[in-house]
């Protein structure tokens, strides 16, 4: 329980965090789900968080149906309720934009990129704690960002001063995580995911700051720390994801030796 208690410290230590930073237009709403949607997010925690990994999957931020409206990374509804096991209550966010309500549990749009991610993890693993058993999912960044239409803009897309108090956050954070967990590998769903991850673990720490990825690195006796890699991202926006998304990424993790 130590481990999980150290991850559920570090996420609301991000939390509150990210909460303090301010985004300019064309960014008008902000959803945080480790605030409201923080019960389920505790839960995977508690649940699955409870090991070191020897792989970290990380995905960029919260999508519109899943993640916000779960709490849990890449949460597609069905995936969460049925193979993680997982529901709780879903409060709403402080300031919520009518075009993409919080809806919880009940909503009824499906995430397509986390129904592809957990489905092929089901497909191989068969049950979530054996998938849990050397592998976690978690997302650099916590936030999700809307426009006033509701359309969805990416962390990649903020501005520039935006962008740099952001990623320092989420850089520590992501480094926090590496010394808790110690990984050998951390696979970036998609090119941001991986690009920021190389930039956590190469970044160096001001001296107050516990070097997290320094830590992990010494303690698998590997002064390069974990191995970064790439997958294919799930994303329908993505044209070659739409084509056999899971067999390109099992082949994909199989070269680069992870499966």
């Amino acid at each position: 329980m130590t481990i999980s208690k150290e991850l559920i410290g570090a996420a609301q230590a991000l939390s509150a965090s990210v909460d303090r930073l301010k985004f300019a237009p064309p960014v008008t709403h902000v959803y945080n789900p480790l605030d409201y949607a923080w019960r389920a997010h505790e839960r995977y925690l508690q649940r699955y968080g409870n090991r070191r990994k020897r792989v970290i999957f990380l995905g960029m931020n919260p999508g519109p149906f899943g993640m916000a409206q779960t709490g849990i990374p890449f949460g597609q509804i069905a995936a969460v309720r049925d193979w993680l096991g997982i529901t709780a209550k879903i409060e709403r966010p402080r300031e919520e934009n009518p075009k993409r309500p919080v809806l919880g549990f009940d909503c009824h749009r499906s995430e397509i990129s986390g129904e592809r991610l957990w489905g092929l993890f089901a497909a191989r693993f068969g049950t979530a704690p054996k998938f849990f058993r050397e592998h976690i999912v978690i997302n650099y960044c916590p936030l999700a960002f809307m426009e006033e239409s509701g359309r969805n803009r990416t962390p990649d897309k903020l501005l520039p001063r935006e962008r740099e108090q952001l990623f320092a956050i989420c850089d520590e954070h992501l480094r926090e995580v590496i010394g808790i967990l110690e990984p050998r590998w951390i696979i970036g769903i998609g090119d941001f995911a991986a690009k920021r991850a190389r930039a956590a673990i190469n970044v160096s720490c001001p001296p107050r700051t516990r070097d997290a990825a320094a830590v992990a690195s010494l303690r698998h006796g590997n002064k390069a720390g974990p191995t970064v890699g790439q997958i294919l991202h799930p994303s329908p926006a993505c044209p070659a994801s739409n084509n056999n998304w899971g067999s390109k990424v099992t082949a994909q993790l199989q070269q680069l030796g992870v499966w």
